[in-house]
């Protein structure tokens, strides 16, 4: 079994801002496109044209259908979801040939692939569903932070971020490091009151999510706040009963 470090350097993270994705899936894609020729085995797909296709994605936008408090019309809600990069990572600590492991330095979550033997137990031990199996490979795969990506000096400073955020047309994807106080999705954090998922089990994630704005004060809400009708205290309950229904 693999130990986590007891203190990390930086926290780097996601948040992601609920009030403004459109589940456009422009995400998906470019996560799929960067790590099919970056870290790691490419993902695969199995049958992608047939009448079953199937394949492996390390970030996936799941849509639900919410209707407001006061009975009107129904309204589709976006929820991307990925690895959290936990600060108590279950399934760092269940591997048993310490091929998942957590990256003292960064707090980022990977997998040693040469070392991976298949068994699943990670994706058994994660309570978000971040783990996938690539069929082809037959090693697990999950969400890296775009490590290859942002430590790498030969692209643009500005292309230093993963791929997701990068691609994100409205902005709803923010990626930084949350130990420092300063940082964009510090701020964003404590500013909106970004919450973490499911943090009841105790796993500590990183990343965050963010609920929709005030719908009282138009002049900060964006074009989707009206959609939705969760208060602030209430959103943190919101996330987990979405994502109770994935299973």
């Amino acid at each position: 079994m693999t130990c986590l470090p007891a203190h990390t350097d930086k926290r780097l993270g996601l948040v992601i801002d609920l009030d403004t994705c459109v589940g456009c899936q422009a995400c998906v894609t470019a996560c799929k496109g960067w790590n099919d020729q970056g870290y790691g085995a490419a993902l695969s797909d199995q049958d992608p044209y047939g009448a079953d296709p199937s394949g492996t994605f390390l970030n996936r936008v799941h849509s639900y259908q919410v209707t407001p408090h006061d009975g009107g019309t129904a309204k589709i809600i976006n929820f991307p979801r990925s690895c959290l990069h936990c600060e108590d990572a279950p399934c760092v600590t269940v591997c048993p040939t310490g091929a998942s492991y957590k990256r003292s330095e960064d707090g980022i979550v990977l997998v040693n692939e040469d070392a991976c033997i298949g068994c699943g137990l990670c994706a058994w031990a994660c309570p978000y569903g971040a783990r996938e199996m690539d069929q082809e490979a037959q090693v697990m795969k999950k969400c890296t932070l775009c490590v290859d990506r942002i430590y790498n000096e030969n692209l643009p400073e500005e292309d230093r971020e993963p791929a997701c955020v990068r691609t994100c047309p409205t902005g709803a994807r923010h990626f930084g490091d949350f130990a420092d106080p300063d940082s964009t999705v510090s701020k964003l954090t404590r500013d909106r009151g970004g919450v973490p998922l499911l943090p009841q089990l105790g796993t500590k994630p990183v990343n965050r999510y963010l609920p929709p704005r005030p719908k009282d004060r138009p002049e900060e809400a964006s074009l989707l706040a009206p959609l939705l009708d969760i208060k602030a205290t209430g959103f943190a309950g919101w996330l987990d009963r979405m994502l109770g229904k994935l299973d």
